[in-house]
């Protein structure tokens, strides 16, 4: 996969985290995790329209919108006590942010795999952000076909 292949805010994320030495990229990923935006009021007051991404260590729930442009908003939460979980959340969160739904379907499925923290972190916490990424274009493909 090229970086030419994935939308811009992604393309970024995955070029700064392989501009770091690997520790630097935990450090990085914290940062992420620190930016999580908070759920907006309609979703906070309703958890129960939030779906529990089950693949991930900690517990992070999503919820995806998709407006009348066709335009992708994907909203999550995990706990604090989770940088790392928080940190791939938000990191597909403003990583998608603003894109159509064929956008989003078009971004490679192993997209986690290849922004530099397979060594830094676990295979299971990978393959939750893997998780993440798949939900999200699920909730996307349901919302499109309702």
């Amino acid at each position: 996969m090229t970086t030419s292949d994935l939308p811009e805010a992604l393309a970024q994320i995955r070029e700064d985290f392989l501009g770091l030495e690997q520790r630097d990229r935990l450090l990085l990923l914290l940062e992420f995790a620190n930016e999580l935006p908070e759920l907006p009021a309609q979703y906070a007051e309703h958890p129960d329209l939030l779906e529990r991404v089950e693949e991930c260590q900690s517990p992070v729930f999503i919820f995806v919108e998709v407006d009348e442009n066709r335009i992708v908003h994907l909203h999550a939460t995990a706990p604090k006590e989770a940088p790392t979980t928080r940190g791939f959340a938000s990191i597909l969160v403003q990583g998608l942010a603003g894109l159509t739904v064929d956008d989003v379907l078009g971004v490679p499925d192993d997209y986690p795999n290849t922004i530099g923290l397979t060594e830094a972190v676990s295979p299971l916490r990978i393959r939750g952000m893997t998780a993440l990424l798949g939900r999200t274009k699920r909730q996307i493909r349901e919302k499109v076909a309702a």
